[in-house]
């Protein structure tokens, strides 16, 4: 497992921009699947995104394709979620976690390393 700590949500209007931090400590994080997931009041946790272990795959949910991006530099152990055009639909807790799997899981059981959490806020 690795320790997970995310960053940089906040409060944003409607249309506004965000980019979340997640930062890993342990020397395997480049052999891990990075995702991001987010939780609303009274919902479930969902999938938001994923990258491969080296960065060259990801995937998207339908409700933020073409609007957020996920990135990771292996070499500085972080993941990144750029969130552009941000809806009020949007707001939630996201959470980064982290997965031993060369491919792109987006079941939230393959995870088995999550951050605490980071509260994204967006305003009509």
């Amino acid at each position: 497992q690795v320790q997970l700590v995310e960053s940089g949500g906040g409060l944003v209007q409607t249309g506004g921009s965000l980019r979340l931090s997640c930062v890993a400590s342990g020397r395997t994080f480049s052999s891990y699947a990075m995702g991001w997931f987010r939780q609303a009041p009274g919902k479930e946790r969902e999938f938001v995104a994923v990258v491969n272990w080296i960065g060259s795959s990801t995937s998207y949910a339908d409700s933020v394709k073409g609007r957020f991006t996920i990135s990771r530099d292996n070499a500085k152990n972080t993941v990144l979620l750029q969130m552009n055009n941000l809806k009020p639909e949007d707001t939630a807790v996201y959470y980064c976690a982290a997965a031993p799997w060369r491919g792109l899981p987006i079941d939230p059981a393959k995870f088995d390393s999550w951050g605490q959490g980071t509260q994204v806020i967006v305003s009509s």
